[in-house]
Parts: structure tokens; sequence; C-alpha cells
């Protein structure tokens, strides 16, 4: 026995050897294709290929090598479905962890809310890191050790019984759905930029290129999928900002030069400031906050006043026989009144809004260096706005941080690895993969202020860069710009930027070549759909896994199980769809609330099953359900758009004055307590329960590791 054990984990080794080493080879062969496609490309855009053909190009190769890859990895067995057959070498789990981690809130929107709150941005890379090293401290190991397919099996393992299992599998969807649907959002912004069809009909366009990879293969072949993917958007990440460092400073390490470029954005920061023409149209949107104001007291009244107003215009144009032009805005300026007062009322307060931040000096941006909000030295007030700017800082950085180490699409990805030992090694590649687009981030958001500081404003209007009308027609709440002051000047607060485009538009911005353009779309579109492949999957996976197979037919055989999964992500992908499609929120606060919803439902409940044995299933239920529960109530009670979903209408009233954005600081503590109290005055877990954590936590009580298959 002992000679035939040994010989099997010999084959084993060899056999895990000869799988990389063919790994290796495939993936320098794509690597290699990869360049070639784009040289090509470049090529033929040089010789007259249109923009719209090569954008088009991208979109269908792209959706065609991740459907070729889903194609080819299809399967039926239920290990390769769920957990690509627990044999992902460490590197390539790595490299398809950070394609899962890196969402479109990462790709597309994590330079453009540090183009927007400059230092404050700082927050979620420190808290979206820093939640690494908990994954990989707390959790990694130790789930892989216990070998389940999902986190909510875990917890119906871990604390016995169906109900954690079926709050894990509540919680589990509730975190994923509001993930998946800001990548769906992202994947139509992309869509509609390369191919310029409408936004809800690029949704659906990209929604086949998901469905074609997890559909048919599962976790085998998102997992082989998210390592393409992460060899796309990586390169796509990477080469506008050397091309902005070169361009800029000569040195082609951003990561590095980039605080010299900050000095020179300070210095520009300081001067439209106290700009003549720049505080010449503050005013103007002072003045049109002040008109708003006005209307607000009585919004029936308003309204009725407009319509008489604009009804009167038109029918004075028409009776002059006016140019047709003028005629037909006249009509549209009639057709875009808000119908009722209640509709008045919200339209008019998100217009109020951006007056009062046009207001302000720098389009309402705070200095890019500066680290909070208000003073430390000066006045009540000022000293007041410090402690909140950095109480809500410390708050988003603490939810960013639990929340990773508590979303289950990513929790997943280590299950995929043959053993323990590779799953640690796992977390460590998954982190520095994802640095090398954190470090990397700041840099693009510095560097592409310094360009539209500095060559955008101050342009004539009819001499504006080309990829300034290109963002207007794909979607002018994302990019605008109008003459205010009808001085024929671009000034800094007469443009509207998003910051979900300030990655996308980099490459124009930068002034390369549209092929850059395309690749840098395709590389957004490559971490969307790989986000969202990971968490269709954990959605599916939960309801066929653990609600179907656990706990209403454990008879069932592995073909129904994967056709059932199959099935119910199809149907989740078309209502996430469908949810992404009414433009619900924008994707940082889909993808913060996913992380406050990971972190006050999961969080304590997994921490306490793996290090505090006394910890017991009531307990983690009622845990679960408190901490979710109080993360729910804060964002309902705080959340614009939340508030008006369930008809909120009592004014907010936040607590502490953290934002809800982090609402999970108030749900990850109820949740503790609630566990450790509840723990105290229940049952002990059965001993059997008990053995399952020492030998989890400490294997040499029981045995070897033995590759933990």
């Amino acid at each position: 026995m002992p000679m035939s054990s040994e010989s099997g984990a010999v084959s084993t080794a060899a056999s895990r050897s000869a799988f990389r080493l063919a790994l290796n080879v495939v993936y320098r062969w794509y690597a290699a294709g990869f360049f070639a496609f784009v040289v090509l490309l470049a090529m033929l855009e040089q010789l007259g290929l249109s923009r719209q053909w090569i954008g088009l190009i991208f979109l269908l190769a792209t959706i065609a090598l991740y459907a070729g890859i889903g194609i080819m990895s299809r399967t039926t067995d239920a290990a390769e479905y769920y957990v690509a057959g627990r044999r992902v070498p460490a590197v390539y789990n790595g490299m398809a962890t950070g394609a899962d981690w890196m969402s479109a809130a990462s790709f597309i929107g994590l330079a453009g809310t540090l183009y927007l709150t400059g230092f404050n941005g700082l927050a979620f890379i420190m808290g979206w890191t820093g939640g690494y090293c908990l994954v990989a401290f707390l959790l990694a190991p130790y789930l892989r050790k216990f070998g389940q397919f999902t986190i909510p099996d875990f917890l119906g393992e871990r604390y016995g019984g169906n109900l954690p299992r079926m709050l894990g599998v509540m919680a589990a969807i509730l975190c994923s759905f509001t993930y998946v649907v800001a990548q769906i959002y992202g994947v139509g912004i992309i869509t509609a930029r390369l191919t310029g069809v409408a936004f809800e009909l690029g949704i659906f366009l990209g929604l086949g290129g998901i469905l074609l990879c997890s559909f048919l293969g599962g976790m085998r072949a998102v997992t082989w999928t998210q390592v393409t993917q992460y060899l796309v958007l990586i390169v796509a990440y990477l080469l506008p900002v050397v091309w902005l460092s070169v361009k800029q400073t000569g040195v082609p390490v951003p990561q590095v030069i980039y605080g010299y470029q900050l000095q020179k954005v300070s210095a520009r920061e300081a001067e439209l400031s106290l700009d003549p023409t720049e505080v010449q149209v503050r005013e103007v949107f002072k003045q049109r906050s002040s008109d708003l104001t006005a209307k607000l007291l009585d919004p029936a009244a308003a309204l009725t006043a407009d319509r008489a107003r604009a009804t009167r215009a038109l029918a004075e144009l028409k009776a002059s026989d006016a140019p047709l032009a003028e005629i037909y805005a006249a009509d549209r300026a009639l057709s875009a009144l808000p119908k009722t007062p209640g509709a008045a009322l919200t339209a008019w307060e998100l217009a109020k809004a951006e007056a009062d931040a046009k207001s302000k000096p720098l389009n309402g941006m705070p200095p890019h260096a500066q680290q909070f909000a208000g003073d430390p030295a000066g006045d009540a007030k000022a000293r007041e706005e410090f402690d909140v700017s950095r109480r809500n800082f410390l708050a988003l950085v603490f939810c960013l941080m639990v929340g990773t180490a508590a979303l289950p699409h990513i929790l997943i990805r280590y299950y995929t690895v043959p053993s323990v030992k590779e799953a640690r090694q796992s977390v460590a590649w998954s982190l520095l993969f994802i640095v090398l687009l954190y470090l990397t981030a700041p840099a693009l958001a510095v560097l592409v202020k310094y360009e539209v500081f500095t060559l955008v404003v101050g342009t004539p209007f009819n001499q504006l860069p080309e990829w300034i009308t290109a963002w207007n027609k794909v979607d002018p709440t994302l990019l605008s710009a109008v003459d205010v002051n009808r001085d024929g000047i671009l000034q800094l607060n007469e443009l509207s930027i998003g910051g979900d485009i300030i990655m996308l538009a980099a490459p124009a911005i930068g002034g390369m070549p549209y092929v850059v353009s395309g690749l840098v779309a395709a590389g957004g579109l490559a971490a969307a759909l790989s986000t969202a492949d990971g968490l269709l999957l954990t959605i599916a996976s939960a309801l066929s896994h653990d609600v179907y197979y656990k706990m209403i037919d454990p008879n069932a055989s592995t073909a129904r199980r994967v056709t059932l999964s199959k099935v119910l992500l199809l149907v989740v992908a078309l209502g996430a769809a469908y949810v992404a499609s009414r433009k619900p929120a924008d994707i940082l606060f889909l993808v913060s609330a996913a992380f406050s919803f990971a972190a006050s439902a999961f969080f304590p409940a997994l921490t306490l099953g793996i290090f505090w044995k006394r910890a017991t299933g009531v307990a983690a239920s009622l845990g679960m359900v408190a901490g979710l529960g109080t993360t729910l109530v804060y964002m309902t009670l705080t959340q614009p758009w939340m508030r008006s979903l369930f008809g909120v209408t009592r004014p907010i009233e936040l607590w502490w004055d953290i934002q809800p954005i982090s609402a999970g600081i108030f749900g990850v503590p109820v949740g503790f307590a609630v566990i450790v109290l509840v723990s105290w005055v229940t049952r002990r877990p059965d001993t059997a329960v008990l053995d399952l954590v020492d030998h989890v936590r400490y294997p040499a009580l029981k045995a070897p590791e033995q590759g933990q298959d």
C-alpha cells in the first residue's frame, strides 16, 4: 500500500506538470497571435480601414475567441462544471482571478473615479488590494481545505442544516446579481462605442459572448477564457498610459513619473480657480441653481408656467415664419419638459445638484492632490468637513477590504486549484496581476487630467477634438460640452465628463491611432465579460447545486444538475441584462453596493466559522440576516436610487455622516455581534463539526494533506 500510494502521488505530480507545460505552450501561441492581430489591424487602419470596421472586428474577433474556448471546454461533469476539475495551476488561477476581479468598475470606472475625486479615489485601490491580503490569510486556504463547490455549500457543511445554506444562497444571489448588472451595463457602453449601435442593443450583443462561454462549460470554460481575457485587458490598460507618459514626459514608466505631472496639474488647478472666464461660467450656474430652487418651491405651478412659455415661443416662431431649425428646436424644448409635477421635481432636483457642483471651482472636483476636504487647522466648519471626509474614506476602505474577502465569485476560484498550498500561491499571483493595474490607474487619471486641463480647456468650440463629439453621440450624460457663457471658448465648468469613459477615451485623448481605442474597448469588454461570467456562474451554481441538489433532490444525476444550472444561468443573464438596460445607477455605486452586501452577509459567518469552533448554525443564520438587513435598511434610507425604488420620502439622515456607498460598515459589526452573542446562548455544535474545524485549521491533528482533492 505505501508503494502504491507513493506511486499514485508521483503519477499525479507528473500529470499536473505535463498539464502545466501544455498550457504554457498554448498561451504562448495565443499571446503571439494576439500581438500579430493588433499589428495587422494597425496596418489596415493606415491603409484606410474605417473605424467602424475596426471596432466591429475587435468585437466579433474577441467574442468569437471566448465563445470558441467555451465550446471546446463544454462539459456535463459536475467537478469540471463547478470547480474546473480542481486542477488549475496557481499562476493560471491567479490570472483568471485577476480577470474575474478586474471588472468593468476596475477597468472602466477606477481611473475615472480617481480623475473626478483625486486622492479620495485611492480608497478603492487600498480597499481592494488589502482585501486580497485578508483572502490569503483568513479564507482561501481554509475554504480549499473544506473542499466544497460553493460558499453556501461551505456554510451548509460548517453550520449544519439547510437554513445557513439557504441564507447563503440568497445573499450570494443578491450581491452577485447587483454586481453583474454593473458588468452588463459596462458591456452596453463598450459595445455601443465599438459598433455604433444603441446602448440597449449593445447590452444584448455583449450578453451573447457571456452566455456562449459560461453556458456551455461552466467553471472549466470560464477559467480558460478568463486567462485569455486577462492578457487582453492588461495590455489594453497599460498601452495608452505608457503612450501618454512618453508623450508628456519622455519616460515610459508612468507609475514612477506621474508625480511630476501631478505638480503641473495642481498648478493648473490654481490658475483655473481664479480665471475670470471660469468665474463667469460659475456665476451662470449659480444663477441657474437659484432659479431651480425657486421652481422646487411649487413644482406644479412652475411646470405650468414653463409649458405655457414654451408653447407661446413655438407659436410665435411659427407665426413669424422662422427658420425650420429654430422651430424644431422650440418643439423639442416643449417635448422635453417633464410630463408631471412629480417628474419635474425629480428632474429639477438632479439639475440643481449639477448646477450646484458646476458653480464651484474645478467643476466641483476637489484639487487632485488634496487629501481630504476641509482643513484640520481651519475654523469649526472646515474641521468638521475634514473629519467627515476622512471618516468616509476609512469607512470605504474597510467595506471594500472586507467585501473583497467575502465575494462568492472570487472565493470560489480557490476551489479550482489542486491543493491548499496552491491556493495560497494562487492568492499571491492574483495580487501581483491585479497590482499591475492598480499601480497604473492613478497615473492614468493624472495624465488624462493634464491633457484635458492644458490642451482641451481653452480650445474654441469649433476646434474641439473629435473624441468629444464621438462620445457625446454615444451618451450625452457621459460627456457633453455646452458654451454656457457664449464666448466660443470651452471652459472647464462647461465640460461634463463621466468617470466611466476616462479609460475608454484615453487613447483618443492622447492622440493614438484608433486601433488602440478598439483595443482598449476590447480590454474593457474582456474585463466586464470575465467578471460577468464568474458572477452568473456563481448564481446558477448556488441555485442548482445548493438549492436543487442539496435541498430538493439529493439523488439528481450529474447531467440533470448541470443542465439545470445552464437553464438558470440563461434566465439570470436575461434578467440582469433587462435591469442594466434601465440604467438603475452608475457602475461605481452598483459595485460598491455588492461589496457591502457581501461583507455584511458573509464575512462574519465565514471567518468565525473557520476560526471559532463555538459558532453555531442558528447564530450564523441570525448574524447573516442582521448584518445584511442593517446594510439594506441604511442604503434604502439614504441612497437616492434605492429611495426612489422603495418610495422613501422622509429626509435623508446619515449615520455619523457615512455615505450609503459604505453601508457595510454598519452591517459587518452587527453580524459579528449577533453571531457571537447568540452562539453563547445556543447549544454547542456537534462533535463532527468541531472535529472538521480542527482538521481544517490543524491538519496535522488528523491526516496529511495528500493534495486535498
